[in-house]
């Protein structure tokens, strides 16, 4: 039997491969069940819902980005403060983070029931697509709390250990939604076959937030425990701070889609935005793998700044660059190949649909070896505590390059300029990545 692996070990490619599976397991776990959600709701409940969803999917996105904050930015505190030897304040930095993600979650969760139907107006939704979209959105809403933990408890489970046991509950999780989704999707009649994925969705965040809830406020054997805490601004803050990346990230990336869901419906009409649905479920799952990899990762990282090991922190960048671009040649070919079988089965009932879908996957597919690098990048600058240059990374890659891009190169190659944008956007952020990862080798001796 293997020992188990500790933060404090040495890594060599095959600990640090067997240390992040569970988080690159989890992550992909969670992507797999949203694009399970997707097929169901594209052939079942037809082309204008699927479109519907994939319009609105974003702002709930957003809406939960919270639970990304203090998961990322909280964890890599917490992981710095055992480093340095103090475990009663590591958790009582981890049961503030979780508190006050959780209350954050229920205030967004209000108001997005309160204003979700103007916002989808907003965004260009009219119709049954308009209805559609207002009612998927205020049944995920309900559940938005649990979905907001689900995201921090992601990073927090590796801080503690136990990565196995998070891949175990975010498992559970995607069986609930996958098992509800063929029962209620298939066997409700038309007018509640929505309805029936959105309530599955909605059951599958409840358990992936409330499982770690009961796990953590109980006594175990991780490094971690909920309990006692008091409030401490500076911390809070120092976790957002820590954490904006990831925000900026993931808003910045659902802001986009937004924008490119309204220019799809000018040169597209509905086929376009539900095109760009399946090439979204699909890019989750290959990003899945770099978030994974990067969350397993961070608190190695910050263990290891916060004790001083800076053999160790060379050794860990060197070999992350190296997996990151295996990762990302194998993503690459892997999505050339699956564009076709892929597109099928969500849209193989519609030919002209089928065809769109097709034309951008392939285009869509050459970004996936720069996303890792760019993903990747701005991770480590979070488990290094420098949330600031993290955050600088995440708002060119996913808002300034992206917004660039699908504005200006539609007006070249039309929508071929759309899928084209995502590549541009990310092979820039590449690029500024290896800047700063160049100019703060001194600082971090890494």
């Amino acid at each position: 039997m293997k020992r188990k692996i500790q933060l404090s070990d040495h890594f060599t490619y095959g600990r640090l491969i067997r240390f992040t599976l569970p988080s690159i397991g989890m992550m992909i776990f969670t992507s797999i069940y949203g694009v399970v959600d997707g097929f169901f709701v594209s052939n079942f409940a037809g082309k204008t819902s699927f479109a519907a969803v994939n319009l609105i999917f974003p702002l709930l996105m957003i809406l939960s980005t919270v639970g990304f904050i203090f998961g990322t930015g909280g964890s890599a505190i917490v992981a710095k403060t055992f480093g340095a030897g103090d475990k009663e304040r590591g958790n009582r930095y981890f049961s503030l983070f979780v508190y006050v993600a959780f209350a954050l979650g229920v205030l967004f969760a209000v108001l997005g029931i309160v204003f979700i139907r103007p916002i989808a107006i907003l965004l260009g939704a009219q119709g049954q697509m308009l209805e559609d979209a207002a009612l998927y959105a205020r049944i995920i809403l309900l559940a938005l709390p649990f979905n907001v933990l689900q995201f921090l408890f992601q990073s927090f489970f590796v801080t503690a250990e136990r990565p196995q046991l998070g891949l175990a509950v975010t498992v559970s999780s995607g069986c609930t939604n996958m098992v509800l989704d063929a029962l209620l999707v298939i066997l409700l009649p038309q007018p509640y076959k929505l309805i029936g994925a959105a309530v599955a969705t909605a059951m599958s965040q409840v358990v992936g937030g409330a499982v770690p809830l009961f796990y953590f406020f109980r006594k175990n054997t991780s490094l971690l425990r909920l309990g006692k805490t008091t409030f401490e601004g500076r911390a809070v803050l120092r976790a957002c701070v820590n954490g904006s990346s990831e925000f900026m990230s993931n808003v910045s990336m659902n802001l986009v889609g937004m924008l490119y869901n309204i220019q799809l419906l000018e040169h597209a009409g509905e086929d376009g935005v539900a095109a760009y649905g399946v090439m979204m479920y699909v890019s989750l799952v290959f990003a899945a793998t770099f978030i994974g990899y990067s969350i397993g990762t961070a608190p190695v990282i910050g263990f290891h700044d916060g004790a001083g090991n800076h053999e160790e922190l060379k050794g860990l960048l060197r070999k992350s660059l190296i997996l990151v671009g295996v990762f990302g040649i194998i993503m690459l070919i892997a999505g050339e190949v699956l564009a076709v079988p892929l597109s099928l089965i969500f849209v193989g009932y519609d030919q002209g649909l089928l065809q769109l879908t097709v034309s951008g996957f392939r285009i869509f597919a050459i970004s996936f070896p720069f996303m890792g690098y760019a993903i990747f990048g701005s991770g480590f600058f979070t488990a290094l505590n420098d949330g600031v240059t993290s955050a600088i990374i995440s708002f060119l890659r996913t808002l300034v390059f992206q917004v660039a891009a699908v504005l200006l190169l539609p007006l070249i190659w039309g929508i071929d300029g759309i899928w084209f944008s995502i590549v541009v956007a990310e092979l820039m952020a590449v690029v500024f990545s290896a800047v700063f990862l160049v100019a703060k080798q001194k600082k971090y001796h890494y």
